[in-house]
């Protein structure tokens, strides 16, 4: 068993003020692969180092296997680490390079060359093991750095944004076969990334950070789905999730969210909160461009157009607030021109404008994790 359970983790830099882990308590599973994501500076390198060994927490501890190794060196701790740079040593042949930790653990020769044989075909990196890493391509170096790290065998593996260095082909491509192998050797993995791309592909469940805390943690589709705050709502998305305050109103039967002098219909739950102001958040993908004026519409003018590909982004003004749209690549509209915005009242998610929590969860994974969040 390799589960990893983190226990009241305080981390204060010399100099700050700021805790860069304020209490983290966390427990990951034996063969699950957990991404830590959030905006540098949120701490969650510090995590990664401290379940290292290459940083001690002020206050907390850290268990790997059941074992405490809260004060064990990095090299006791039956794990292996993949960095940002790719660290691997130039002046050795990518088979060496591959081999180093087994070299150093005096593992003995015919086993080490059954393991490099291994990893490197696993990576696709048979036809380059005689190579120099200035001979390899930016892709090619770090799948050297994670042939190295998977080849020790141990019962985890920690990946400090390993990817960043890619373009963006390689990083899609990449990011593929390091969820098959990954997958493949059933290690517990924890991964750090700033991007959420990343996050939502990759992970088991996905954490995400600010300030030294977990702002909510859940399976990906769960927490991007149903954010807790807007914060996360925020940083999850690609665009972003759209925010907009409205004024809530109820008429007999029907409640109706008040955008400047337009209405929308919205869900009869969000009645309790009648005549107070909230914060609305809708995805670009989940705002429909309808064929024209209806009640349950509201009407926005066109600012930009941004043609993707797969899909024609809009950046529209509904009541003097930029909102992104999302529509089919056979959209036809300009800059300049008014169209008709429709919403499922079903897919708005509802914050405290005060605070940003979420008033009205959509499902219980919008609920906002404890720090305990094991």
């Amino acid at each position: 068993m390799a589960e990893i359970v983190m226990t009241n983790l305080v981390k204060t830099y010399p100099g700050t003020k700021n805790r860069a882990t304020d209490d983290i308590s966390l427990h990951v599973d034996d063969g699950e692969f957990l991404v830590l994501v959030g905006p540098s500076g949120c701490g969650k390198t510090t995590l990664l180092r401290m379940i290292a060994g290459l940083e001690s927490p002020d206050v907390g501890s850290v268990h790997i296997g059941g074992r405490d190794v809260t004060d064990l060196p990095a090299r006791q701790r039956d794990l292996s680490m993949v960095f940002q740079s790719y660290a691997i040593f130039p002046h050795m042949r990518v088979r060496q390079n591959i081999a180093f930790g087994l070299t150093m653990r005096k593992t003995p020769k015919a086993e080490i060359e059954r393991r490099v044989a291994e990893a490197a075909e696993m990576l696709h990196l048979t036809d380059y093991l005689d190579r120099y890493p200035a001979q390899l391509s930016g892709g090619q170096r770090q799948r050297v750095a994670v042939a190295r790290a998977i080849v020790v065998d141990t019962g985890v593996l920690l990946m400090d944004e390993p990817l960043s260095n890619l373009d963006a082909l390689l990083r899609m491509q990449f990011r593929t076969e390091l969820k098959r192998i990954v997958a493949k050797l059933g290690t517990t993995t924890v991964y750090v990334t700033h991007d959420q791309a990343e996050a939502l592909s990759l992970g088991d469940r996905v954490a995400v950070m600010r300030d030294g805390r977990i702002a909510q943690i859940g399976p990906p589709l769960d927490v991007y789905d149903a954010p807790a705050d807007e914060f996360v709502g925020g940083f999850l998305g690609a665009p972003p999730m759209n925010f907009l305050p409205a004024h809530v109103d109820r008429t007999g039967d029907r409640v109706e969210l008040v955008l400047g002098d337009q209405r929308l219909p919205a869900p009869d739950t969000l009645g309790g909160h009648a005549g107070g102001t909230v914060t609305v958040g809708v995805r670009a993908e989940n705002v429909e461009v309808a064929d024209g004026e209806a009640p349950d519409r509201v009407a926005a003018r066109v600012e930009v157009v941004e043609p993707t590909g797969s899909a024609i982004l809009l950046t529209v003004d509904l009541a003097g607030r930029p909102v992104k749209v999302q529509t089919p690549p056979t959209q036809r509209v300009g800059a300049g021109d008014t169209v008709w915005l429709a919403v499922d009242p079903n897919r708005m998610h509802f914050y405290d404008p005060a605070t940003g929590a979420a008033l009205r969860p959509a499902g219980t994974a919008g609920v906002p994790a404890p720090r305990d969040a094991g």
